[in-house]
């Protein structure tokens, strides 16, 4: 894809605020393994929907 077609959304960018927020509840500490699974999985989605991975 050229750059130059690609336009920058509001939802491009509330995904990337989620991603950013998930990746800091990751960081924290107390965190179940359950619950740390689960944001692997959804910071895994939202990183292939934003052409990420």
């Amino acid at each position: 894809m050229d750059n130059t077609d690609y336009k920058y959304t509001c939802i491009d960018y509330r995904t990337e605020m989620i991603l950013l927020g998930l990746n800091r509840r990751l960081n924290e500490e107390g965190l179940s393994e359950v619950e740390r699974k689960v944001i692997i999985e959804e910071i895994k989605k939202l990183e292939s929907k934003l052409g990420m991975d």
